[in-house]
């Protein structure tokens, strides 16, 4: 939608805000609101209970995501202080992770860290305008540059208040609060459209990835049954079996990394032989990070030696992600959180292999089956040896893989585009909160 600006502007006498409306004015941030006004007192009681939000816990877009139920007896020393509905929380530490939130409803017992600021509107401002400005991305902006330090910059909650903020009159503040809550609950909806369309390309990705593993590309194959339940029937000239029995049939063809006392962090920190980690599997990235050992102690778990052409699965906290060392890696060991598998490629191709373990929903879910459990948090060497999979002739395996490279591209554009979407939304959504708080647009007649 278009909106005009105002009739006549002056010059706010802030050179980083330039001109303001005519009739409003441009005071620091104390004049008009108070900050940390309510702190829990110390001889509170050991049992009282209380809701606990730390700067992990917030983000400029999501507000508030988490709360945390703890007695005052068990609740860290920096649970102290208290907000109530209309607060905005501002961090005071670490201040580019832009963790601000309006807290609209507040519980009586809701209780913040001591690394916010806690910004509360006095009667010349309502509270719904000052959970626009504060995080509109001028008073960032301000609040990052006026901050000190280099890898936890914070701000002073004295010279965040002494930041200076231009103010409508009240009237006008609710106009423009009103305006923002209609068009950027508009914008809200949309990213959540995009956000639920990416969701179901992802589960329609590894649908289209599991029919392809487990049921081929001919859909007139003859089948048979595996006797699996969960697996059902697979075409009648494909094998099914262990992972165990595809590959090289030699000892540490499936070899967890180092555990315990083999390998510590301080044996990490120093030498010139790598050591492969979550981070290399992750972001595929196998020339950067920050764990290596020196010569002698490689000498001593030369038996976890990673070569090029493993596959390394990770196996703790985030499992099941797979990568394939390359050509031109480095030497070096696996780190006590993954495992290698080296397969045999007369009989699997090495990324046919990664995608039943990554992306079809194969192993996930005999995994949770194996251990009882829908959330797992480690897996050993010997539970995925014993992983059941279906393996086609290694001809048909290739077929396979450039039909699924082909459909999974289609599908990954479709999300990056979705994606694209969201940000340019959110971008909107920041400068739409900007012109409206600072005066570039006249919503008056907008509401």
């Amino acid at each position: 939608m278009s909106v005009p600006p105002y009739p006549k502007y002056k010059p706010s006498g802030v050179e980083w805000l330039g001109d303001v409306p005519e009739h409003w004015s441009g005071k620091p941030l104390k004049e008009v609101a108070t900050h940390n006004d309510d702190v829990l007192d110390e001889r509170t009681d050991p049992d009282y209970e209380l809701l606990y939000v730390d700067i992990s816990s917030v983000d400029g877009l999501d507000g508030i995501r988490i709360k945390e139920a703890m007695t005052f007896a068990n609740a860290p020393s920096r649970a102290r202080r208290r907000v109530q509905s209309g607060d905005v929380i501002v961090s005071t530490v670490r201040t580019y992770l832009r963790a601000i939130a309006q807290v609209r409803h507040a519980e009586p017992n809701l209780v913040v860290s001591t690394g916010f600021a806690v910004v509360r509107p006095r009667a010349c401002l309502f509270s719904d305008f000052l959970g626009y400005l504060i995080p509109a991305s001028f008073f960032i902006e301000m609040v990052i540059a006026r901050s000190t330090g280099v890898s936890y910059p914070a701000i002073n909650a004295a010279d965040l208040v002494g930041i200076k903020v231009p103010v409508p009159p009240l009237a006008e503040q609710t106009q423009i609060a009103a305006f923002l809550d209609r068009e950027t609950g508009k914008i809200d909806e949309l990213v959540a459209e995009q956000r639920r369309l990416i969701e179901l390309l992802k589960e329609k990705r590894q649908a289209v990835i599991s029919h392809a593993v487990t049921r081929g590309l001919n859909p007139n194959a003859p089948t048979k049954h595996t006797g699996i339940q969960w697996l059902g029937n697979i075409p009648e000239h494909w094998e099914v079996g262990a992972i165990k029995y595809f590959v090289l049939q030699k000892n540490g063809a499936i070899k967890t990394g180092p555990f315990g006392s083999q390998l510590t962090s301080a044996e990490m920190q120093s030498g010139s032989i790598k050591v492969y980690n979550q981070r290399s599997v992750i972001d595929c990235d196998f020339e950067s990070g920050d764990n290596f050992i020196t010569d002698a102690k490689f000498a001593d778990l030369a038996g976890f030696e990673a070569f090029p052409g493993d596959l390394l699965v990770t196996t703790r906290g985030t499992i099941g992600r797979a990568e394939i060392l390359p050509d031109n890696a480095e030497r070096g060991i696996l780190h006590p959180c993954l495992l290698r598998l080296q397969p045999d490629n007369s009989r699997i191709n090495t990324v046919f292999i990664k995608t039943l373990i990554q992306d079809s929903n194969l192993m996930r879910t005999q995994l949770s089956y194996l251990s009882n459990a829908t959330t797992i948090d480690v897996i050993y060497s010997n539970t995925i040896a014993s992983v059941i999979v279906p393996v086609p002739p290694i001809e048909e395996q290739g077929e396979i893989l450039k039909f699924l490279d082909a459909e999974t591209a289609k599908l990954d554009a479709l999300t990056a585009e979705a994606e694209r979407a969201i940000e340019l939304l959110q971008e909107r959504r920041t400068a739409l909160i900007s012109s409206a708080v600072t005066g570039k647009i006249d919503v008056r007649n907008a509401v």
